[in-house]
């Protein structure tokens, strides 16, 4: 049996943290939470448009909640008017890409034509110039960098993310409310990767549960730019 010495399984480890890392800045920019733990938070939501995002802006009007949704640009093109309707609704939008691909090994060039790609998908559905991103699967890669600068894109991770592709409602709100902490940033998800039909109602029902009780714990919800960069 052939054994790994402890130094390479150091370099495996150091570099698992630099591509997925939430607070690794290895590849270009990034943030994941505000840097002064005020008691505010963000609630993201990633791999929309979807049939159901209409359900959660709902639910975030209902209780007067701005959020960032980083948008996939094969959904956007899918459901414009959907994509339309949160910038409408004052919501930010962040890019997610527009293949939702999981971008270690490729290329520079692709990773920079497909960010691009999303960019323009966006701007002509919404009108709105996203300077946010996050990256697939929270992957980051070499050509982000490069990316980011070009693009005038900042890459946001997360504080605590809700595995609500997987979990029950009661276990997503669950994690949520038991990881949430002043100045984080919140991982939920109003579709699921490029599927045209996904299911959300898990993610639905915990949205209904913890916006709520976060507001009830009293934490203030903002935007990610208004939670990382402050104006008073």
């Amino acid at each position: 049996m052939v054994k790994t010495s402890a130094a390479a399984l150091a370099v495996l480890a150091g570099s698992a943290w630099a591509v997925r890392g939430r607070s690794s800045v290895v590849f270009g920019p990034s943030e994941w939470r505000a840097k002064s733990k005020r008691r505010a938070i963000a609630l993201t939501f990633d791999d929309g448009p979807s049939p159901s995002t209409p359900r959660f802006l709902d639910v975030l009007a209902e209780h007067r909640v701005p959020a960032t949704f980083f948008q996939v640009g094969i959904n956007v093109q899918r459901h414009p008017e959907v994509a339309r309707s949160v910038a409408d609704a004052g919501h930010e939008i962040g890019n997610h890409s527009f293949s939702h691909l999981n971008f270690a090994l490729k290329s520079a060039s692709l990773i920079r034509a497909d960010f691009a790609q999303a960019q323009t998908a966006i701007g002509d559905a919404t009108g709105v110039t996203p300077t946010l991103m996050r990256a697939p699967f929270g992957v980051r890669w070499f050509g982000f960098r490069g990316m980011q600068a070009q693009l005038g894109l900042t890459g946001v991770m997360w504080t605590v993310i809700g595995l609500d592709w997987k979990l029950p409602a009661a276990a997503i709100s669950d994690r949520v409310l038991s990881r949430v902490s002043d100045g984080g940033i919140i991982c939920l998800h109003d579709g699921r990767g490029t599927a045209a039909k996904p299911d959300a109602e898990p993610t639905l029902e915990a949205v209904r549960r913890i916006v709520p009780a976060l507001i009830e714990a009293g934490y203030h919800f903002e935007t990610v730019s208004q939670l990382l960069w402050p104006t008073n």
